[in-house]
């Protein structure tokens, strides 16, 4: 028998499957909205760690807007590229949802080097007019927050939800907890951990909620 055989299953299988086993792997979560917890299911499967779920962090209602702002065919906006490809394009096509993200255009390095700051703050400025009513996306780099949040408190963008979800040590922390003071809908992991597969997990949980693929 090859490793294929002995191990290997179709996707649907191998999807419920990793519920299974990630809802009986759960810590205790308390309070939580049968929509929420599908959610931090679909985190910890991308991140195989079990621990993650309690840093889990919503706002109230933020689930709901992020799922009516689906059904709405709002853009999804992100940070980077590996957030953008890690979304189901099956699903992002269901629902008739366009992705936008502008870390590698040459007028993101154009305005980076004009601006004196980063690429990922300045592809957040560069995808300013997509924002309102847009569900954002941060995976990678905690500047791509801040610069989002400047946005939303000089009153430049709106948007439906935003997923907070960078990683790293500089500034990862702060700027989780600068977006839980601001009036904007959120789902974030809080402290130094997140990263793009979590961001992207966390979008295809909502897709599939807007879809009502799933079995709560």
């Amino acid at each position: 028998m090859s490793l294929v055989e002995k191990y290997a299953l179709l996707p649907e299988e191998i999807d419920r499957r990793s519920i299974e086993v990630v809802e009986a792997s759960l810590p205790q979560l308390d309070g939580l909205t049968a929509e929420e917890r599908y959610v931090i299911c679909r985190i910890v499967r991308a991140e195989g760690d079990p621990e993650i779920a309690k840093a889990v962090g919503f706002s109230p209602g933020a689930v709901e807007r992020g799922i009516a702002a689906i059904k709405a065919k709002a853009d999804v906006i992100t940070d980077v590229r590996m957030v953008e490809v890690g979304i189901s394009k099956a699903l992002l096509s269901k629902c008739g949802i366009t992705t936008r993200c502008q870390i590698d255009t040459p007028n993101t390095a154009e305005r980076a080097k004009s601006e004196g700051t980063t690429r990922s703050v300045a592809a957040i400025r560069e995808l300013a007019p997509h924002l309102n009513g847009a569900i954002a996306v941060v995976g990678n780099a905690p500047t791509a927050l801040l610069a989002l949040l400047d946005l939303i408190t000089e009153g430049l963008a709106s948007p439906a939800l935003v997923i907070g979800m960078p990683v790293g040590f500089i500034a990862c922390p702060e700027s989780k907890a600068e977006l839980a003071k601001v009036d904007v809908p959120y789902i974030s992991i809080w402290e130094k951990r997140g990263g793009s597969s979590a961001a992207a997990a966390t979008v295809n949980a909502l897709l599939g909620l807007a879809l009502q693929e799933v079995s709560l």
